[in-house]
């Protein structure tokens, strides 16, 4: 395979394509979590006259999967749920067939199963570029998973990730060229926030809102025990968590053991995160590990004011703390300290809201993130 681009290459404006670029997306299956959503709005986004989707869902069979689907582009549901058996080997054929129908120029593959499926079978179908996405910093990695992607690493032309860390994480640890590592940073829909009061601090009652699959790199034990500590010195917060996961049980345990009671809650799943933000006035993101947060791309465009852990990108995006306060992972006085001052100060929190929607708008919209990839692409088949 010969070398691909410079990791610091500033790609043109894209110019009407009289042959747009065919890219095939495939992933697991379709949910309403940060990487699924990123590329269900890329798809949405992408225009046509450059870029022509499809999609692969190895699996895909379930209703909410189902339910978000794309309805503007071709796509095959697959069914494999063990990549080792006879469904398997009879999906590789029906995905050979969908290929040739559709002619992909490029396979850009999401997760471990699909990047093992999809990334030999699309060289042995002809598929002239391959792309694998990995947008986390590689925390849940095991040596099983290290090992398969060393064995699927000659069959993937380039490996695209949304942050500087992502990408010096995959040259130290998984030992890729940098060359072969593209930074392409998400975008948010920021037409889904406009005109929302800037957040007051001054009120009687402050929430203090978190948007995360409860999960424990995100941290919400942690963020439990913050609370515990930052109601004592200050009875007006209120905290509340949307999202949930495999850490429900264990943290409605631990809600019971600190005496939260009704200022802490943890709310489920909730499908109108803008209208959630819009009653927040503090958005805090307590997360160990995190690539480019979708949930801070969201409370930067609502406009709160923001505290985040000093974690993959969430620095780069709050401008090194113009747009927000960057505390340190892991610490508790941190980001207690970090509320006490925006409680203290409500000028400076409306102050640092206005300015994170101003740096979302100009540099992290869902319009600027399509330029990034169309761009991408275009270059990418033209080498």
């Amino acid at each position: 395979m010969s070398a691909l681009l410079a990791p610091k290459l500033t790609f043109p404006t894209a110019a009407p394509a009289a042959n747009p670029v065919r890219v095939c997306f495939m992933i697991d299956r379709l949910s309403r979590a940060g990487t699924e959503s990123q590329l269900l709005a890329l798809i949405r986004e992408l225009d046509r006259a450059q870029v022509r989707p499809s999609l692969v869902l190895l699996d895909g069979e379930d209703d909410l999967s189902r339910a978000l689907e794309p309805v503007d582009c071709p796509i095959i549901r697959l069914g494999v749920r063990k990549l080792l058996s006879l469904s398997a080997a009879k999906a590789a054929r029906r995905l050979r067939a969908f290929w040739r129908e559709h002619k992909p120029d490029v396979l850009q593959v999401y997760f471990t199963d699909s990047a093992y499926f999809g990334a030999p079978l699309a060289k042995l179908s002809g598929v002239k570029k391959v792309l694998r996405v990995r947008n986390n910093l590689g925390y849940w990695l095991t040596r099983r998973h290290r090992v398969m992607g060393q064995l699927v690493r000659p069959f993937v032309d380039a490996t695209l990730t949304n942050t500087e860390a992502g990408k010096q994480s995959l040259v130290a640890t998984d030992g890729l060229r940098p060359e072969r590592v593209m930074v392409l940073e998400n975008g948010v829909d920021t037409a889904r926030f406009k005109r929302f009061m800037l957040p007051d601090t001054s009120k009687p009652l402050v929430r203090v809102g978190c948007v995360a699959n409860l999960r424990p790199v995100k941290n919400i034990d942690g963020l439990m025990r913050v609370a515990k500590v930052a109601l004592e010195k200050f009875p007006q917060l209120v905290f509340e968590v949307i999202g949930d996961g495999e850490q429900r049980e264990e943290l409605e345990q631990l809600h019971s053991e600190l005496g939260l009671g009704d200022r802490f809650v943890l709310l489920g799943s909730v499908s109108d995160v803008p209208n959630f933000l819009r009653s927040v006035d503090v958005a805090i993101l307590p997360s160990h590990s995190e690539g480019m947060s979708n949930a801070l791309l969201e409370y930067m465009a609502a406009g709160r004011a923001v505290i985040a852990t000093d974690v993959g990108a969430n620095a780069r995006l709050l401008d090194s703390g113009k747009c927000g306060l960057v505390v340190p992972p892991g610490d508790c006085d941190a980001l207690v300290n970090a509320l006490g001052d925006l409680l203290a100060n409500p000028l400076r929190a409306a102050g640092y809201g206005a300015a994170a929607r101003r740096r979302v708008e100009a540099e992290f919209s869902r319009d600027a993130m399509r330029k990034r990839f169309e761009a991408f692409y275009r270059t990418l088949v033209n080498r």
